[in-house]
């Protein structure tokens, strides 16, 4: 089992315990961050794999949950609060390279996407969940150009359809 594989497997314990009611969202990010920034992996800048490209996704999605959780500390200054939320957006943007690298490799194949329902008003119409059936993988964006090739290559539903990840796409943290 490569290094990759052993933060997928932790990973996956982790959402279990979270499932279970055995740690809160928050701390299931905190262990999350923990797990890509302090781990011996990456980021890849060469994402030659759906693994790795994978990998980068969950990287640059916890770094951006975390430079946003820090932007909304109580009594921060604002231009402070300004540059968390672009460091924030700056992650997020990298994240979304890293879902456009795993449709390429995998050619759209066994993939679907659909806008979510959520209570944000904020994310209403602009977040959108994809579902590739390799290995179950579950990512979601609000990229205007990730939506625009999900529509080019026919597997964006325009309809909006409750998360199979629910719980947690609802959950405030």
């Amino acid at each position: 089992m490569n290094a990759i594989q052993k933060y997928f497997r932790y990973r996956q314990n982790l959402i279990d315990q979270y499932m279970k009611g055995d740690m809160t969202k928050r701390e299931y990010l905190q262990k999350n961050y923990e797990a890509v920034v302090y781990g011996d992996i990456g980021p890849f800048t060469n994402m030659d794999s759906v693994e790795k490209a994978l990998f980068n996704y969950q990287y640059y999605n916890a770094l951006a949950k975390e430079q946003k959780s820090i932007s909304t500390t109580k009594d921060m200054d604002y231009e402070l609060r300004r540059d968390y939320l672009d460091q924030s957006n700056y992650y997020y943007n990298k994240k979304d390279r890293a879902t456009l690298a795993v449709l390429r490799m995998l050619d759209y194949q066994g993939t679907e996407a659909y806008f979510v329902k959520v209570h944000s008003k904020y994310l209403k119409g602009k977040l959108f969940e994809i579902v590739i059936d390799y290995e179950d993988i579950i990512l979601h964006s609000t990229s205007p150009l990730i939506l625009k090739c999900l529509r080019e290559e026919g597997v964006f539903h325009e309809e909006s359809r409750k998360s199979l990840i629910d719980d947690y796409v609802n959950h405030r943290y």
